[in-house]
């Protein structure tokens, strides 16, 4: 018995600091390209706890270090895309946060994964540098996108994905869907805590382990995105948005 004892606490340290290091990874990937802290924490959450449980939890680092990011970066959001399409996100994430629970996530992700795919090869070909969205498309990105983070807690990808058709430059950019993020958060946090709340409460150390992590993470990829030229921070985002894209699919296989 005590065998078992002491090999569940080694299991539940080890789980710990994966988290830690998943979370500072995150943070520093979010700061570069926009998105990642969902797509590298709610998987690693969901192997333990289950996929309804983890996309609650980590809404709350997410809400944490976007804020934060938010913040420091608040010089540089273009204001006129976060009205124009940020709201319509929000709209669209309280949508699918008060069907989370209703729908399954599986086919949802397989088509999200699908679209990112597209939206790789479009960014890496140079296409999307060529076409920007106007009237209707831009409500349909923003609520589609926002759709998608309020069922599957996984949006930044596609926000990513829409964001590269505005042309904004990295530090716009990151902002930009920085804010729009943190729009989503404050849609779909609520509700998320009122569906799973007494649930997260057994998760209260790995979410502060993650919190933790994807500060510490927002600090180092600053450092990073403020050296990066236009035209090689697209190509960083395409391929973050096509490894993305692969990993959902795989998933929802």
């Amino acid at each position: 018995r005590a065998s078992r004892q002491v090999a569940h606490t080694l299991q539940m340290s080890f789980f710990h600091l994966a988290v830690l290091l998943a979370a500072v990874l995150a943070g520093a990937t979010a700061s570069v390209v926009g998105f990642g802290i969902g797509s590298l924490l709610t998987p690693l959450l969901a192997a333990r706890f289950g996929a309804s449980i983890a996309v609650a939890a980590v809404t709350l680092p997410h809400a944490l270090a976007t804020a934060v990011r938010c913040w420091r970066l608040r010089g540089s959001i273009d204001r006129r895309v976060l009205t124009r399409f940020g709201l319509l996100s929000a709209a669209g994430a309280l949508g699918g946060a008060l069907l989370y629970t209703r729908l399954g996530p599986s086919t949802l992700t397989g088509i999200l994964g699908g679209l990112l795919i597209l939206t790789s090869l479009a960014q890496l070909s140079g296409w999307s540098r060529r076409w920007q969205p106007r009237g209707a498309l831009v409500s349909v990105f923003g609520l589609v996108s926002g759709f998608f983070g309020g069922v599957a807690g996984n949006q930044g990808g596609l926000r990513a994905a829409a964001l590269t058709t505005f042309r904004l430059s990295p530090p716009g950019f990151v902002a930009t869907a920085t804010a729009t993020g943190l729009l989503v958060d404050l849609a779909r946090t609520p509700i998320y805590l009122w569906s799973t709340g007494p649930d997260l409460v057994p998760l209260a150390w790995p979410i502060g382990l993650a919190s933790l992590g994807v500060l510490i993470g927002t600090l180092l990829g600053e450092r990073l995105l403020l050296g990066l030229s236009p035209r090689r921070f697209g190509h960083i985002v395409g391929v973050a948005i096509g490894l993305l894209g692969v990993w959902l699919i795989s998933v929802a296989a």
